[in-house]
């Protein structure tokens, strides 16, 4: 999805994608030495000194933004993975089903 956002942003703006690639790669590398920092800082003294609680909302402030980022199906797109998942389950029932029958009749014959 993120590579379909970016192409639009190269389509739209016509900017060279070499270009593009070399500005988004200066800012992960800004970003990068952003992050160490922080966990720096916060490796240090504010970890230990948390209460139980402060860390429960922070974990839960995580859980809510990361939650944002999925991508959601719509319902048409639901029932088609909840009807294509039935079929397979039918499926593979019957198939071990006639496994187990074709077995049964071997051994039956053999004995």
């Amino acid at each position: 999805m993120a590579e379909v956002r970016k192409k639009r942003e190269v389509e739209k703006y016509k900017i060279d994608e070499t270009q593009f690639h070399k500005e988004e790669k200066k800012k992960e590398k800004a970003s990068d030495k952003k992050v160490v920092k922080k966990v720096v800082k916060q490796d240090n003294s504010t970890q230990e000194k948390k209460s139980a609680w402060v860390r429960f909302r922070i974990f839960c402030h995580g859980v809510k933004s990361e939650t944002k980022k999925v991508h959601w199906p719509d319902k048409k797109a639901m029932v088609k993975y909840s009807i294509a998942t039935v079929v397979f389950i039918i499926f593979c029932s019957l198939f071990f089903y006639a496994i187990e029958v074709i077995f049964a009749l071997i051994q039956s014959i053999f004995r």
